[in-house]
């Protein structure tokens, strides 16, 4: 019987330090994604982080946990928009930017009309 409780704590105990674990990762990310924070307050609150680790980290999430939100939420948005921006570069243009490309050309005399219709087949092929 003592046996089925050894694993049930060894599960709770588990649980609770992976959730310690995440928590101290995410202030210890926070610190240092804060550029309003300078470097001596940072030292300080990673050294409370070593010491008293418990009570730093409640007191950090009260004292700071609406900015660490914010900050996380303008890190995750930076993040959209470089993938996004990355996306649309390697996908390149559209088809219908290739055939207006294709129309300046003709319309300024640089291509033939029977280049325009092959350039713009292949546009949106």
């Amino acid at each position: 019987m003592s046996n089925f409780w050894d694993v049930v704590w060894l599960m709770v105990s588990t649980f609770f330090f992976v959730a310690y674990l995440i928590i101290m990762f995410q202030i210890v990310v926070d610190l240092f994604r804060d550029s309003e924070l300078g470097g001596g307050s940072k030292v300080l609150w990673v050294l409370g982080l070593i010491f008293l680790p418990v009570f730093t980290a409640i007191v950090y999430i009260v004292a700071r946990g609406k900015g660490m939100a914010q900050r996380q939420q303008a890190s995750m948005q930076k993040a959209k928009a470089d993938t996004e921006a990355y996306i649309k570069e390697v996908a390149g243009k559209s088809p219908a930017q290739h055939i207006a490309e294709a129309k300046a050309l003709l319309d300024a005399g640089t291509i033939s009309a029977a280049e325009f219709e092959r350039l713009k087949a292949k546009a949106l092929s």
